[in-house]
């Protein structure tokens, strides 16, 4: 019986680094909403990757509360997703390649806590369409990236699936899933457990079949 196999993959600090033109269009989203004095930053961005949507607009807008606040990120998600689609981000070395790769024994899928919108702008920028077949996100059902991953899973009726992610949050939420995890050592965070791990993208098509017992 032929098993059908999935790696979902994180965004920031996995496939892509973002946090230059993120902050740079958050910036423009502030001046739009009247606080052209808050200024957000690259290394902002770096602190907060990882987070919730809510959680992200209550560590970067402290002066602002209840449903201004949620005004405030609206906009900057807003603004993001269309300033992503002009202009992309960094992508890490080799991603079609190794995707393509990949695409010959796995079905591919990004799970990420970022709004609506942002997955889709990081397939439109790349024309990267052709290689995901299913992405799931926090801001589309509110939902923690731990149900997310399992939703996917479920969706797609995976007989085996892995993710791929960079920080401890992602761990987390594998482990609540149930399901194996690679550490993508090269993004933004370490994680508190002896886990598989790959120093690039290119590394995957030899380590994926490790962890799934291949």
């Amino acid at each position: 019986m032929n098993l059908k196999k999935g790696i979902i993959f994180d965004m920031d600090g996995t496939l892509w680094d973002s946090a230059e033109n993120v902050a740079k269009s958050w910036c423009v989203a502030l001046a739009k909403c009247g606080h052209g004095e808050c200024k957000v930053t690259k290394e902002d961005m770096y602190r907060v990757m990882g987070k919730t949507m809510d959680k992200i607009a209550e560590e970067l807008f402290p002066f602002a509360k209840g449903e201004e606040q949620k005004h405030l990120l609206q906009e900057c998600c807003v603004i993001e997703n269309d300033y992503l689609r002009e202009k992309g981000g960094e992508l890490y070395p080799k991603l079609r390649e190794t995707m393509e790769v990949l695409k010959e024994k796995y079905h591919l899928y990004i799970v990420s806590n970022c709004q609506a919108g942002y997955i889709e702008a990081f397939l439109d920028y790349y024309q990267f369409h052709d290689l995901f077949e299913d992405i799931e996100c926090y801001g589309n059902n509110d939902l923690p990236k731990g149900d997310n991953i399992r939703l996917v899973v479920e969706r797609n009726h995976l007989d085996q699936a892995v993710y791929v992610g960079d920080i401890q949050g992602d761990y987390d939420a594998t482990m609540s899933a149930g399901l194996p995890f690679i550490h993508a050592a090269y993004g933004f965070g370490t994680i508190a457990a002896e886990v598989p791990k790959i120093q690039a993208l290119e590394d995957l098509p030899v380590v994926v079949p490790q962890v799934l017992g291949e």
